[in-house]
């Protein structure tokens, strides 16, 4: 027998291993994390987590949410989908994207730049790290994926009230802590 995740370490609609759920009440912790903790927690969100809500808008300013898998390269993320699809189309042509990582309490919200990535430029190391880490390889498939590098301008993370004034740990791509 193989030893698996538990079913609270998956997010309900996927079977990849999510980071610990820091809401869990016997992780709570008292008041507001300090800028440099709450940093650390984001960076290791973007590392272990594996999906994230990728916010689009199309030519007309229709918007789409979409879950793409990610992967973070300590600074910019990067995503896959079919060139085709709606998200696809929605990033390859408007230049700027909203991506949501976490739950509720728990939340990363990473506004950026995108960069479309063509997979045959794609260097070996990159896409096979994409693959560990998401379980799917884009590379493999024969219908056009792309890929697109999110780099973060501004990003957000916060638990509970107690943390909106804190929440922005980056501003113009720079980190603030």
């Amino acid at each position: 027998m193989t030893a698996t995740p538990d079913a609270a370490d998956r997010t309900p609609t996927d079977s990849h291993p999510t980071a610990p759920d820091p809401t869990d009440p016997g992780r709570a912790a008292a008041g507001p994390r300090t800028a440099a903790q709450r940093r650390a927690d984001t960076e290791h969100r973007l590392t272990h987590d594996v999906d994230a809500w990728v916010a689009t808008v199309d030519d007309a300013a229709t918007p789409r949410l979409t879950v793409l898998s990610f992967l973070w390269d300590g600074s910019t993320l990067l995503l896959s989908t079919a060139s085709a699809s709606p998200a696809g189309r929605n990033l390859a042509t408007n230049a700027t994207v909203q991506v949501g990582i976490g739950r509720t309490r728990d939340v990363v919200l990473v506004g950026g730049t995108v960069e479309v990535v063509d997979r045959d430029t794609l260097s070996a190391q990159e896409g096979d790290a994409f693959a560990v880490k998401t379980g799917f390889d884009p590379r493999t498939i024969r219908s056009a994926y792309a890929y697109y590098r999110v780099r973060p301008v501004t990003v957000q993370a916060w638990r509970e009230e107690d943390e909106l004034a804190g929440r922005w740990l980056m501003r113009d791509g720079v980190w603030l802590a």
